[in-house]
């Protein structure tokens, strides 16, 4: 008879899981209170006034001349202990929204919706869609981020904890039909230009509600639930952006037939590249069993492929970025996203590389990472005001059809 060994480990039971549940979110709070201290909250980042001159595309001695004059806020000493003054946050919203009007929404139309999507986890989909809000936010416009995803990624982003955030305060009203509009769970970030609306892992019950109340009712469309629900908040904020799940889900669905712009984040290699085949056949699926069958259609203002999380030194992505690009034309944008130790020194401190402490960083490598956001935020900017004249045409259109 064989002789038995002693096993070397216990069994792992429910109980068990409970204690590492309850330890995990004790070391988060740890880390958090560190984070954020000392009022357990974000705090903006500060600009020089070469920044602030970038983002509002004026030189060097521009800026000093208009500092001289005094028609803006000037920068303050707001690092103790530091000879270089710094612009606040939202100072530098002053200075863009004086200088960048012509970029900005025309009376009269609608806030652009932005889904940020992908099935597959782990391609820079949150950050994405942060960095582009701030990005935009940093242009003067007034932005709306919408968190989608039960897992909250894009709240914690925002200094906003699961634990934090009651039921109410997410999207889960309006997919079960207490509310019709999202503007109920509305609020104000640490980021002056940019709301949100948080979640947390109570909107799983998203993907119960949504199929109870079309079982319940034929007329009832459950993909629609989010386009009608930002109807008001299109007039109130330029742009919305939404972080979407990384799955095909209710939620998803509705961000994407919601949205007038998709940004998909793909990182250069072969399972993302294969994911996001996926993603677009099984959209288009759906797309055609909701929108088509009904005899009415769905028009995207733009479509993009972003390049994410690209490492430089792996040369074997040089091949996967070549399928890519045949794979996906003219939609692929033309900037890649590296992946470099700020994007993640930033991601783990709560951030985005436009919450970086530039005094801390290497200057080449936050360079880097910085000008491909921007280029990135300034594409997507361009696209916006495409969709805005092409909603003042249309506008124009359906009044002379009035006339005649």
């Amino acid at each position: 008879m064989k002789k038995q060994t002693q096993p070397t480990t216990p069994k792992v039971n429910l109980d068990d899981l409970l204690n590492i549940a309850k330890r995990a979110d004790g070391v988060l709070s740890g880390v958090r209170s560190s984070m954020l201290a000392p009022e357990l909250r974000k705090r903006p980042p500060l600009f020089s006034a070469n920044q602030v001159g970038e983002f509002c595309g004026i030189d060097a001695a521009g800026m000093q001349y208009r500092i001289r004059k005094g028609e803006l806020p000037a920068a303050s000493d707001l690092e103790p202990g530091k000879k270089r003054k710094m612009f606040t946050l939202a100072d530098t919203r002053l200075w863009t929204q004086k200088f960048r009007k012509k970029y900005f929404r025309p009376e009269g139309v609608s806030g652009i919706v932005i889904a940020a999507a992908n099935f597959k986890g782990g391609v820079s989909k949150t950050t994405t869609a942060v960095t582009l809000a701030q990005g935009l936010s940093l242009r003067g416009h007034k932005v709306l981020v919408i968190d989608m995803d039960p897992q909250g990624s894009t709240s914690n982003l925002f200094g906003l904890l699961n634990a934090d955030i009651d039921d109410d305060q997410t999207l889960l009203p309006l997919c079960y039909g207490s509310e019709i509009s999202v503007d109920y769970a509305i609020q104000q970030t640490y980021w002056d230009g940019i709301d949100v609306i948080p979640a947390s892992l109570s909107l799983y019950s998203a993907e119960f509600a949504l199929p109870a109340r079309q079982k319940d009712s034929a007329s009832f469309e459950f993909w629609n639930v989010l386009k009608y629900g930002v109807d008001t908040a299109r007039q109130s904020y330029d742009v919305i952006i939404i972080d979407t799940p990384p799955a095909l889900s209710y939620l998803t669905i509705n961000a994407l037939l919601a949205a007038d712009g998709l940004i998909m984040p793909i990182p250069p290699s072969t399972l993302d590249f294969t994911s996001s085949t996926q993603f677009w056949n099984l959209f288009n699926q759906l797309a055609n069993s909701l929108v088509k069958m009904q005899g009415k259609t769905k028009d995207f203002d733009f479509v993009n492929v972003l390049l994410s999380r690209v490492d430089s030194n792996d040369t074997s992505s040089t091949v996967v970025r070549e399928w890519i690009s045949a794979a996906y034309g003219d939609i692929v944008l033309p900037v890649e996203i590296p992946k470099t130790s700020v994007t993640s020194a930033a991601s783990a401190e709560f951030g985005t590389v436009y919450d970086a402490n530039v005094a801390e960083i290497n200057p080449r490598t936050y360079r880097r990472a910085f000008d491909a956001y921007e280029r990135f935020v300034e594409l997507i900017e361009g696209q916006l005001q495409v969709a805005w004249q092409r909603q003042l045409n249309e506008l124009d259109s359906e009044s002379d059809m009035g006339a005649q």
